[in-house]
């Protein structure tokens, strides 16, 4: 069973009410959607979306979506002051329900997008798996500059807090 933060109060033990009480709402699904398929991270890649949501509601469902492990949030890297976010493994794990209401969106409604529809058709198991495939590939570029940056982190550093080289950096390791 899942962990959580905070015992979650449900209407009921059913999983798919477990699932509408987390996803249920238009903006969340949208969120998840963009990210997966776009490739958004930032506040403001996802304000500009085309759906245009409200500044207060996207605060909300970022922070719902990560409170229930969909999504996490990390400094950006080029500006620490900015979050960037993004899919966990549970997150990336709705790949397939996305997929299959693309689907039926795409038999029982009017949408855009048919290139996207017909992709998913022609071979809806290579879709998921290249989705899943890039999410491997950002997280694991994710973990590598974490990696690096903790180990600059633990080098000495001039006065400046800019890191000493390599030679100067072992020389001060003798000293």
């Amino acid at each position: 069973m899942a962990k959580e933060r905070r015992a979650v109060k449900r209407r009921s033990e059913c999983p798919l009410n477990a699932s509408i009480e987390i996803l249920g709402d238009r903006w969340s699904l949208l969120i998840v959607r963009d990210m997966m398929l776009r490739g958004f991270k930032s506040y403001k890649e996802f304000m500009d979306s085309y759906e245009r949501i409200a500044t207060n509601i996207l605060a909300d469902r970022l922070r719902k979506l990560e409170f229930h492990g969909i999504i996490e949030a990390e400094p950006d890297p080029l500006d620490g002051r900015r979050l960037n976010y993004v899919l966990t493994r549970k997150g990336i794990d709705l790949g397939p329900v996305m997929t299959e209401m693309v689907l039926w969106a795409g038999s029982h409604e009017r949408v855009e997008n048919q290139e996207l529809i017909a992709r998913m058709r022609n071979d809806k198991v290579k879709f998921i798996a290249e989705v899943r495939a890039r999410w491997e590939r950002d997280r694991a570029e994710r973990d590598s500059r974490r990696q690096f940056t903790r180990n600059a982190s633990d080098r000495p550093t001039r006065t400046s807090g800019t890191p000493l080289p390599q030679s100067a950096a072992r020389q001060s390791q003798k000293i």
